[in-house]
Formats: C-alpha cells, structure tokens, sequence
C-alpha cells in the first residue's frame, strides 16, 4: 500500500484532532524526532513509517484526501452513529 501523504496533510490532521507530536508518537510508535522531520519535510520516510502515521490517524477519525483536482487535504471523517 503505497500512500503519498505529504508533511502537511500529517500536521493538519494532528490538528484536527488536537494532537500534539507526542500524541501521534505514542499511537504510531513512530518518534517524534522521526515524525518532526518527516511533518518539516527534511526526510523521506519509510513506507511502514508512514503506513503507522496513517493507520494511527484513520483510526482517530481522519480521512486523507488524494489529489483530485482540488489539492490533497484531509477531513475528519464521518463516523456511522
């Protein structure tokens, strides 16, 4: 699964959740050294690594946006009551 999330889409989705880097950290496993370069774009990283950053925020309620014309984004995703 090869997904091109890009540094912004990470920090704005820890936004719309209210996350800090420790908060993603410690549901990723992923350091927050680590994810402090990857959200400044300073690295590329591995697939797995982004593959924990992504299940980590799907799994909080995000929804990653691909490029449609509009731009890449990200959006709280709708949750079934």
């Amino acid at each position: 699964m090869k997904r091109d999330i890009r540094p912004e889409q990470v920090r704005a989705a820890r936004a719309l959740i209210n996350w800090t880097r420790d908060d993603l950290a410690a549901a990723s496993g992923v350091t927050i050294r680590t994810l402090a370069r990857i959200e400044s774009g300073q690295t590329s990283p591995r697939q797995t690594t982004m593959q924990s950053l992504v299940q980590s925020l799907e799994a909080a309620g995000i929804e990653f946006i691909a490029e449609n014309g509009g731009g890449v984004g990200v959006r709280l995703a709708r949750r079934s009551i």
